[in-house]
């Protein structure tokens, strides 16, 4: 198996988590940050070149694949480069912040031959890919609904000490900085989205972002699947939970924790789900924690791929779909 060579774009947080395993799986080729000091750090940690340019990292040839990691209202603009470039791309989470710059992704990548990866780690959580499982498998017959609850905490300093979390141009919204990895599994579980209604609110961050805190949703899928979201940021202190609660036909279950990380309840006709393997841990970022730290498993994937041994863990189109649904969430929410 070939050694894939990896640059970073953007030398944030999840920069430190993408930079861990490409070490450990790959090689980490170079990196770039706008802000020179960051990508000085995280080069010199790795004793890689380092840029504050993408026109000059982009001209840094010695490489298979960029990892985009700048906000997310750059993703695309950093992808179709990167692509244009000659380089495959791994995206992080949300593809991008509107459905347009979602299929200039995807066509630049076709045109350029090249392969366009998605990070959606959250399917990997060890309960997860046992209910899909299930779900492919008829064990819960019909769906008749499920709901998804989003219970985390985002206080000031998270928003004031990131310089663009927060700002409708560069974070887009908390379903695209925090939840877009949910509505990524009611995609993947259930299907597409063909009616949403809902209500958003900013109850608590007025000063520090421009966009909700709090929604409250109802989706119809194109299958007939009924669904809801409740999200927010302002649980007290610390994040509450991250669940999915799924009503079948032949069955009932739910995935909690704070980061869908435990089977809390399953009622079947059948067999029921065993004891499942432990998962990784939250990905922890100083003072708060985001979902589960599971890039080592998109890392052996994007490998495996890009040596002709694996199929795609997440493509273009299905990061494309996540946007189009939070697209229209925020509509119907502000119709």
């Amino acid at each position: 198996m070939n050694k894939i060579r990896v640059g970073i774009i953007g030398c944030g947080r999840i920069a430190q988590r993408h930079a861990g395993h490409i070490a450990k799986l790959g090689e980490l080729a170079a990196v770039c940050d706008v802000s020179i000091d960051k990508a000085q750090k995280l080069g010199e940690e790795y004793e890689i070149p380092f840029f504050s340019s993408v026109d000059q990292f982009l001209s840094f040839k010695d490489m298979d694949v960029v990892a985009v990691c700048s906000p997310n209202g750059l993703h695309a603009e950093h992808s179709i480069a990167s692509l244009n470039s000659g380089f495959h791309v791994l995206c992080e989470k949300p593809m991008a912040i509107n459905s347009m710059d979602c299929e200039e992704m995807i066509k630049t990548a076709e045109k350029r031959n090249k392969r366009l990866f998605i990070v959606k780690q959250n399917r990997f959580n060890p309960a997860i890919e046992a209910v899909k499982e299930k779900i492919d498998k008829g064990d819960l017959g019909n769906i008749y609904s499920i709901q998804l609850n989003c219970f985390w905490n985002r206080n000031f300093e998270y928003y004031k000490n990131s310089g663009w979390k927060g700002t409708a141009q560069l974070d887009g919204g908390t379903l695209f900085t925090q939840y877009s990895h949910f509505i990524d599994l009611l995609y993947w579980m259930i299907g597409d989205v063909e009616k949403t209604s809902a209500m958003i609110q900013n109850y608590a961050h007025d000063e520090v972002i421009e966009f909700e805190d709090t929604g409250v949703v109802s989706l119809k899928f194109k299958n007939g699947v009924l669904g809801t979201i409740n999200y927010t940021v302002n649980a007290f202190a610390k994040n509450m939970e991250g669940s999915i609660t799924i009503f079948g036909e032949k069955g009932t279950v739910k995935v909690g924790g704070q980061y869908l990380n435990k089977l809390e309840y399953q009622s079947f006709e059948g067999e029921e789900i065993g004891t499942l393997k432990e998962g990784n841990p939250a990905n922890e970022y100083g003072e708060y924690q985001g979902s589960m730290s599971n890039h080592d498993r998109v890392y052996e994937n994007l490998i495996a791929v890009l040596n002709g041994e694996g199929s795609i863990a997440t493509n273009g189109l299905e990061g494309l779909k996540t946007v189009e649904i939070i697209e229209k969430i925020y509509k119907s929410a502000n119709a």
